[in-house]
């Protein structure tokens, strides 16, 4: 890889020397202003504003401009001479823990590599006692004109370098959280914990940028002459939530569903809309005449055949009831009795005429 700059590293009273090389690239497509009717390329020319000629990029230097609009002109020369300990030398200044430095101060990342066979030996002590120490050091250098603050730490056997932004270079966070008092409950948190241990376990390497590929597809589509715009994909929009329990849930099942996590069943659960909230339907319309609607009548219906189901029941068990207490017994012995007094009764003689 090619080194953007060469100095030393100063770790007190040791010296290592380094090249610094960049290390990250950026894989975004770039592209060209054009006109629109012929696609020609549209160029930024460098026009001088004194005398209205274009340029070169050797004939063009560094200028301050004053608040009256004059321009002082600064030479490579006078940058080079101020006096600054860090133009060639990143000189660290101390050592912390990593988890004090603010990840909003992460800037560019470089790779310090070893030049020379002199500096192997300091540059494995630098990298080692990093390693034993678990901290990181803090250094300061200066890049492309300027005065930067840098943050050293191991990656493999490497010492990286991290670009950090100036303490003043924060902003405060002033008026960017809600201002509204909203208070979320332990079985929320419980969900969104298992929601951050479902999606946590993602193998960040295997994310890459779909974007990119499809931009690379369409583009190389179109240099061959054989692209048809496709339809955009849109996504089912999925009913109103009912609360912030329903969404954790679902989150949780689709996180689990897209790992192959739970089966068939929480692939199931995951496709499915979060509940919707329903309204209350409207009661069903009187049929004309004041009857009531079939679904009514069904049902007074069934209630009727109910009543006489139950009734015929009672009568019948009354009817048992009364033959078990006696009701036989006593229409027996009165028709004993009826006998009895017929044959006790002498019959009546017949009066001759």
């Amino acid at each position: 890889m090619r080194s953007i700059w060469n100095g030393a590293i100063s770790f007190g009273l040791v010296s290592i020397p380094i090249k610094l090389v960049n290390a990250t690239e950026s894989h975004s497509i770039s592209f060209r202003q054009i006109h629109v009717t012929d696609g020609g390329r549209v160029r930024y020319r460098k026009v001088c504003e004194l005398d209205g000629e274009e340029v070169s990029q050797a004939e063009i230097g560094k200028g301050y401009e004053e608040a009256d609009g004059s321009i002082i002109p600064i030479t490579d020369e006078d940058l080079g001479q101020l006096p600054i300990a860090t133009a060639k030398t990143i000189e660290i200044v101390s050592f912390v823990p990593a988890d004090e430095i603010d990840p909003l101060q992460m800037d560019a990342a470089y790779y310090l590599a070893a030049n020379g066979a002199t500096a192997a030996k300091p540059y494995t002590l630098l990298r080692e006692a990093l390693k034993r120490s678990r901290k990181v050091a803090i250094a300061k250098f200066a890049l492309r004109g300027r005065e930067r603050l840098g943050m050293l730490r191991v990656v493999d056997d490497v010492i990286a370098m991290h670009g950090l932004l100036w303490p003043d270079e924060i902003r405060r966070p002033e008026g960017v959280a809600p201002e509204t008092s909203v208070t979320v409950r332990d079985a929320e948190l419980d969900l969104a914990d298992a929601l951050m241990a479902t999606l946590g376990e993602v193998d960040i390497s295997s994310l890459h940028d779909d974007y990119r590929e499809a931009l690379e597809e369409m583009i190389a589509a179109k240099a061959g002459g054989a692209y048809e715009p496709a339809e955009a994909v849109t996504e089912p929009a999925g009913g109103q939530v009912i609360d912030l329990m329903a969404a954790l849930e679902r989150s949780v099942q689709a996180a689990k569903a897209s790992r192959g996590e739970g089966g068939a069943a929480a692939a199931a659960e995951a496709e499915a809309d979060v509940t919707p909230i329903r309204r209350k339907s409207a009661a069903a319309p009187k049929a004309v005449g004041g009857k009531k609607s079939t679904a009514s009548g069904s049902a007074a219906a069934k209630k009727t055949a109910s009543g006489r189901k139950s009734t015929s029941a009672a009568t019948r068990k009354t009817g048992s009831a009364s033959a078990k207490s006696g009701g036989t017994k006593s229409t027996s012995a009165s028709a004993k009795k009826t006998a009895s007094t017929k044959k006790a009764t002498p019959p009546r003689k017949r009066r001759s005429a």
